[in-house]
């Protein structure tokens, strides 16, 4: 992860600006020898900075807002430096301008795009890790007529896909630096016409993070048209294994079995297993029903009236467990003198989301954006401002 090493850590005074970048505000950790959060603004994103006071006094990005791509972060980094004249001790960040072929795509979306207004003009195809983007990049190019989204969550992957996306001139392709197991929620029901699961990790040691699950074959099975497929392509006969007992779980279920078929188009960890004579198998799940939409009422706002900071104090010091999932806090910050910010674990126990809410002023709100718009993060949400206005 992009980051410098400083000789010393020097605040702002905020907000101000250098050059393009925006510094907003400070959060300050509840001990702020521990270091705080620099709320930034470029080229139309808003994400955190982190200042980690240690061994090293390290500046880097904040995991749940961090941008992409990259070359916003690395911008943002070296403009706090000049800035706030702290000088480097060392880095890996370079001062490379910005990719002509990122500068020109539109292709990489948000999570709020998806979730505000799906397009549901064309077919839809998905690709869930689509790695070097070989498969993703050769199927858009192939048909011309379909929409297709590549989930990655491996950023210098997102990158060489944007790149090659331009150099093809492919009008057909949206990226999304998203966890496929909640993407799927926000999909219409009935417009997908194949979902593209080729390799995933197997997490032998910790089935649980699999993508491929009997609740995403539910949401697959939702969003898939009839006659759509969910293919699973993997290496790994654990895997293999799994999702026949996974694909099995429905009532009524259709999915067929191949063992070392050739595709047009593999990527060039199948050529080296197929050069290792690995087997590779093929699960192939086919939807044979409609379904209708998903149901998700409410939004994220905050109720009136002023939030009391000994409330906040009371709730990092407990999880709320519910049967849809779960709320609880696990950062508290310091916003100048009246002000403070929350970090938050909250919705789902298998697909939990990280987020901010600052309170300026005894009013509360998600920073620098909301939650995503599942059911399990709406009943979350209802239950923190229960919480926090009685």
């Amino acid at each position: 992860m992009p980051h410098l090493n400083l000789e010393s850590f020097k605040p702002l005074t905020y907000p101000t600006q250098c050059g393009e970048v925006e510094f907003l505000f400070q959060a300050d950790y509840k001990n702020p020898d521990e270091g705080a959060l620099i709320a930034t603004r470029y080229k139309g994103r808003e994400f955190f900075l982190v200042y980690k006071n240690g061994a090293k006094k390290l500046l880097k990005s904040d995991k749940i807002t961090r941008p992409s791509p990259n070359f916003i972060l690395k911008h943002a980094l070296l403009a706090y430096a000049e800035c706030s004249e702290s000088p480097i001790l060392d880095s890996n960040v370079d001062n490379a301008p910005e990719n002509t072929h990122l500068k020109t795509h539109d292709a990489l979306k948000t999570i709020s795009y998806f979730a505000e207004n799906f397009p549901r003009e064309r077919e839809v195809r998905i690709e869930v890790g689509f790695g070097s983007a070989r498969h993703l990049l050769h199927q858009a190019a192939a048909n011309p007529d379909v929409l297709f989204i590549g989930l990655e969550i491996h950023k210098p992957s997102i990158e060489q896909a944007l790149k090659q996306i331009v150099i093809q001139n492919l009008t057909n392709i949206m990226i999304i630096d998203y966890d496929a197991r909640l993407f799927l929620e926000f999909v219409p029901s009935n417009i997908v016409g194949k979902i593209y699961v080729h390799f995933p990790v197997p997490w032998d040691k910790k089935p649980h993070r699999r993508v491929i699950s009997e609740a995403f074959l539910k949401e697959s099975e939702r969003a898939l048209r009839v006659g759509g497929t969910l293919e699973l392509r993997t290496d790994s006969e654990n895997y293999y294994r799994f999702a026949l007992e996974t694909f099995s779980s429905p009532a009524v279920s259709r999915f067929d079995v191949r063992k070392n078929q050739d595709i047009a188009i593999v990527s060039k960890y199948e050529d080296r297993w197929k050069k290792m004579e690995k087997n590779i198998y093929d699960v192939t799940f086919t939807c044979e029903a409609e379904s209708p939409e998903p149901d998700i009422i409410g939004n994220f706002s905050f109720s009136g009236g002023a939030v009391d900071p000994k409330i906040i104090d009371r709730l990092s010091t407990e999880t709320y467990k519910r049967d849809w999932g779960f709320l609880h806090v696990e950062r508290t910050f310091t916003v100048g003198e009246n002000g403070s910010m929350i970090r938050l674990a909250m919705g789902s126990f298998d697909r939990p989301e990280s987020t901010y809410v600052l309170i300026e002023n005894g009013a509360a709100r998600y920073y620098p954006s909301f939650p995503v718009r599942s059911s399990a993060n709406l009943k979350a949400h209802i239950l923190l401002d229960e919480l926090i206005h009685g």
